[in-house]
């Protein structure tokens, strides 16, 4: 059986053979397609890409009737049990899980970019004491393009390693500074004896001791968060990081783009949406009268569903896990109980069961940066930083595909035809 897609146009009777590879057709076969000689041909109409694949890519696999989600072929399950986010950023980043001496070089170059040069420090002085944390990350990683020239040679392979060293090692430091900033507090040096998740609590939450004590269960439950959020496929972020980036823009600004689209509510700050939406429950008792209301249209049941899974989103069974150690340590959120019982009957009821509304992600992870003393405003800084990774991989990649070029999708034109122009005193 040939692998073709067989297309009868009604308009003509023409009949056209469109190969098909990896489940695809080429939106620019269709082009063929057409009435007459000056016809610009077929083309496909998608808002939102809901699907289009615009790029071939090799880093993350998500099969979302399955509830699938794999790095460079390795289960996600696997990788947030064993591996640290280092670990899991190279082989993001390079295809391979390291060997040692590998990730002993990798680590050392990440510890030896994590500081920030002085003037960097300056600028973020300089933003109000109540600036979002988010709009403070997203300007100073833009800024750093003016600090870094070298930058701008994309297509030399050792300049983009040395970015891409700085941009892991340096978003940690940002985000710590800009937090400290928004509370007042002075900055405190990234400590290089520490993990890299270690010291960034090291940066958060140090006061005056001479040596900050990382409590091993929040490293670790940070650890598996990062690893978590690496990346996932073509979200409107990395699209962000791909399109910007094909201009053949530096990195820095490329991801200051992706960063922006994270700042979103409807990505990078969902799990703030499903704190408020607890809040808004109150109590455990008045979860049945939300329900109602989320099923008359009344309100959303937010952590729930995705554009991707149509099951269990496997990340969040990690992230349930990982709630509960964190809880032994910072004490139980009095929230929990609530999502809890939410998640129960939402997972019996055949009103979300039958739309496939499962929890998500977002749904725990906000419960658990609450639990370790992060306001609201740094969760989506907290999604920034291990989402750094995914967001350089897909930028390289898409470097160095030979079939991408600038991005520029077509319209479908629906406004006025033409005409002429009306001087000014004959308009009515």
């Amino acid at each position: 059986m040939a692998d073709t897609l067989t297309v009868t146009d009604n308009r003509t009777g023409k009949q056209y053979e469109l190969p098909i590879k990896d489940g695809t057709i080429r939106a620019t076969d269709l082009r063929q397609i057409k009435t007459a000689d000056d016809d610009g041909g077929l083309a496909t109409y998608d808002p939102a890409f809901m699907n289009t694949a615009a790029c071939r890519s090799r880093i993350t696999y998500i099969d979302g009737e399955k509830g699938v989600l794999e790095y460079r072929g390795y289960p996600i399950e696997q990788l947030a049990e064993q591996s640290t986010y280092l670990e899991t950023a190279y082989l993001i980043l390079f295809g391979e899980l390291p060997t040692s001496e590998q990730l002993a070089d990798w680590t050392k170059q990440i510890t030896l970019h994590t500081m920030l040069h002085e003037n960097i420090k300056k600028l973020m002085e300089g933003f109000q004491y109540d600036a979002h944390p988010m709009g403070v990350f997203v300007s100073t990683v833009g800024a750093f393009s003016t600090f870094y020239r070298d930058a701008k040679q994309i297509f030399d392979d050792h300049s983009r390693q040395k970015q891409i060293h700085r941009l892991i090692a340096k978003v940690p430091t940002i985000a710590a500074y800009a937090f400290r900033h928004s509370i007042g507090r002075p900055y405190v040096y990234p400590d290089n004896e520490l993990s890299f998740t270690g010291n960034f609590l090291n940066m958060l939450f140090r006061m005056t001791e001479l040596k900050y004590q990382v409590n091993p269960v929040l490293e670790r439950a940070l650890e598996v968060l990062f690893i978590l959020h690496a990346d996932h496929e073509q979200n409107c972020s990395t699209s962000a990081m791909r399109g910007i980036g094909s201009s053949h823009v530096d990195p820095y600004s490329a991801m200051a783009g992706a960063a922006a689209a994270l700042y979103g509510p409807l990505h990078g700050g969902a799990n703030e949406a499903v704190l408020r939406m607890l809040k808004e429950i109150g109590t455990v008792d008045n979860i049945p009268g939300f329900i109602k209301r989320v099923k008359a249209g009344e309100g959303r049941l937010m952590g729930f569903g995705h554009r991707v899974y149509k099951s269990y989103d496997p990340r969040a069974k990690i992230i349930k896990r990982t709630a509960d150690a964190v809880f032994e340590v910072t004490g139980r959120n009095p929230l929990l109980d609530i999502a809890l019982e939410l998640e129960r009957i939402a997972l019996q009821d055949e009103y979300f069961v039958s739309r496939r509304l499962y929890p998500n992600v977002d749904f725990y992870s906000g419960l658990i940066y609450q639990a370790m003393g992060f306001p609201v405003t740094m969760f989506p800084v907290l999604f920034a930083i291990p989402r750094t990774a995914g967001w350089i991989a897909q930028w390289e990649e898409m470097l160095l595909d030979p079939e991408q070029k600038i991005a520029r999708p077509k319209q479908v034109y629906v406004g006025h035809g033409r005409r002429d122009y009306v001087p000014l005193s004959n308009r009515s």
